[in-house]
């Protein structure tokens, strides 16, 4: 369950993969035991999660997630002990999601000497909530913005009739988790720098802007209950007695979830024509889900071979002449013909 254990759980995780894979190119055997108990721990991170999603978030596709990322942890470990070296890459993506999600997650207001520094999650949440705000306003409605449980301005206050509806903007409404991945995947591969900016500048504000769209749809489909179908199903589904529920759980838990993750495969799509080299990420990932190997770099009609080989003598080693460029694309090209 969410708190103090799962955040420490979770801080322990991302920094013991994130050793591992520091240290895969010097320190073979301690790579080797940081990212098999790396990936040991995060399996155990997600099976304590996984009640929190099913039971009391109510999300199908999160708890069957969650339930799913367990064996298939501890299967991405297995295969590592097994000599599939090349996971490393993937443990180190997992790594820098991490960085980049948890201190939203874990870091509390901070206050010493009379000054305060805000909750990373507080702010982005608020940030989030007045654009969300802004977008309902622009449609024609306007509910009072009120301060929710967390003690953030993020929650929209209804009315229908006399009865009183609230929906909060929360840190899972901010659409830090998708950045995170695409960050943490972005950050994983070698590649130029430039290019990993520019693959950051395709999928991050299209991120961000579908997110707001999606909290501007859920919050007025909540609000003013314009989804207020099949009732007792939708509640029997939910294991919910509360009928005004009805809206949020289909424009939320149904809906939004569902294009979610065909946003995810489209944005990942983009991501890779981007940068190439993610292929080897995503090639793991399909490995272990169907144990055959995949060339979807031949599939999709890539060629990473053009970018890392010409590219590897100018921006890494920096040793690389204008006519050694020339020559490796137009080796690379040829063999590709």
């Amino acid at each position: 369950m969410p708190g103090v254990f799962s955040d420490a759980l979770a801080w322990a995780v991302i920094l013991t993969l994130g050793v591992g894979a520091l240290a895969a190119n010097r320190h073979r055997r301690i790579a080797r035991t940081a990212i098999i108990a790396g990936w040991v721990g995060f399996a155990i991170f997600w099976l304590q999660l996984v009640p929190h999603f099913a039971f009391i978030h109510k999300s199908y596709i999160e708890g069957i997630l969650s339930v799913a990322a367990v064996p298939a942890s501890l299967y991405t470990g297995w295969l590592y002990y097994q000599g599939r070296d090349r996971l490393v890459v993937l443990s180190r993506a997992v790594a820098a999601m991490g960085l980049l999600y948890l201190p939203f997650e874990t870091i509390p207001t901070i206050a010493m000497f009379g000054l305060s520094v805000p909750a990373p999650r507080g702010m982005l949440m608020e940030t989030v909530a007045a654009q969300t705000r802004m977008l309902v306003n622009m449609v024609g409605y306007d509910p009072a913005m009120i301060v929710g449980d967390q003690g953030y301005l993020n929650t929209f206050e209804f009315y229908d009739g006399d009865h009183r509806l609230t929906v909060s903007v929360v840190l899972a409404c901010t659409g830090l988790g998708s950045i995170s991945i695409f960050g943490g995947l972005i950050a994983a591969v070698e590649a130029p720098f430039y290019r990993k900016l520019r693959a950051l500048a395709v999928v991050v504000p299209i991120i961000y802007a579908l997110n707001l769209l999606r909290t501007t749809f859920i919050t007025i489909a909540f609000g003013k209950q314009y989804m207020h179908w099949f009732v007792e199903e939708i509640l029997l589904l939910f294991g919910s007695s509360d009928p005004y529920m009805v809206s949020f759980f289909i424009s939320d838990r149904i809906i939004s979830q569902f294009l979610a993750v065909i946003v995810l495969i489209g944005l990942t799509y983009l991501a890779v024509r981007e940068l190439p080299e993610l292929l080897v990420i995503i090639e793991d990932v399909l490995y272990l889900l169907t144990g055959d190997e995949y060339d979807l770099e031949r599939a999709l009609g890539l060629n990473r071979g053009m970018w890392t080989h010409a590219t590897r003598y100018l921006f890494v080693e920096r040793r690389a002449s204008f006519a050694i460029i020339v020559d490796e694309l137009r080796r690379c090209i040829c063999q590709r013909a």
